[in-house]
């Protein structure tokens, strides 16, 4: 067996593996998956829920050491909606393989969800935005981490060179965008770069980020959602908008400002989730 072979049959083994774990504990066929991000910690209190899967129970399976990401899957129902919630992402920047840091979505696929929607905690570096602000990912820019698509193409997931011109579904950001206006909360638009992260950007590094398009800095979001369309899967995406970026803000950025004021637009946010989810499972799933 040559290595690019045994590349792709250790990936495609690990994915499998995880899903034979998982069934072994839940028959439940989610619609929609959902990735929580920071201020939708508690997220899953709002589900009628049908099983849960701790990530340290999936043999193989890469473990969040982020403080306040759970780390599980949550199995249920948001109204009628059938959805798998992950509770905890992992990051390229914990030290994982990118393919480790992308399988939770492609697990969540194989287990029946057709449709992924994205939230994250991201930095502001257009002057329009503030913190407390949502906003809908229009497009993204991942060229500063890896491609999770970088290595033997696994057939049976998606095509070796996959378009990714719309890869957050337009119809899906439509029905998000009717659904904040219907419960009246503002919702802003813009292009999201992922960073690799942990340490938060230089000044100069925002100044180029601006340069290249990019409206709001994360560390996680544009490689699942490459993974996501790869294998077919309708995408959508939201920033909580935490903090201003570096050069933007006058003050030094922590982690504890991030988490303080995701928790402060919480609420907001999972009104949004929940009666969007409604909305997009309504006749797209």
């Amino acid at each position: 067996m040559n290595e690019t072979n045994f590349q792709e049959n250790v990936v495609a083994q690990k994915l499998h593996q995880c899903y034979t774990c998982v069934r072994q504990r839940t028959d439940f066929v989610p619609k929609l998956a959902l990735v929580l991000g920071s201020g939708l910690g508690d997220y899953a209190n709002n589900m009628k829920l049908e099983a849960e899967v701790d990530y340290h129970s999936i043999a193989g399976f890469p473990v969040s050491t982020v403080a306040g990401h759970e780390g599980r899957f949550v199995f249920g129902y948001i109204a009628d909606v059938p959805i798998v919630c992950m509770q905890g992402r992992v990051h390229y920047y914990e030290g994982y393989d990118m393919a480790d840091v992308v399988l939770p979505i492609r697990l969540m696929k194989l287990l029946g969800a057709n449709a992924l929607l994205l939230t994250n905690a991201a930095g502001g570096i257009s002057e329009t935005l503030r913190p407390g602000d949502l906003m809908l990912i229009k497009d993204q820019i991942s060229s500063f981490v890896p491609s999770p698509l970088i290595g033997a193409n696994i057939d049976e997931l998606g095509e070796r060179f996959p378009d990714m011109t719309g890869i957050y579904d337009q119809e899906i950001n439509r029905r998000i965008e009717i659904t904040a206006t219907s419960l009246e909360i503002e919702l802003r638009h813009g292009v999201y770069i992922q960073m690799q992260g942990p340490n938060y950007e230089s000044p100069a590094e925002i100044a180029m980020c601006r340069a290249l398009g990019a409206d709001a800095v994360g560390m996680s979001t544009a490689c699942e959602a490459i993974a996501a369309r790869h294998m077919g899967m309708k995408v959508a995406g939201i920033s909580l908008i935490t903090n201003m970026a570096a050069g933007i803000s006058k003050e030094p950025l922590s982690h504890k400002e991030v988490q303080q004021n995701a928790d402060a637009a919480s609420l907001k946010f999972r009104r949004l989730i929940s009666r969007s989810i409604v909305n997009i499972a309504s006749g797209l799933l």
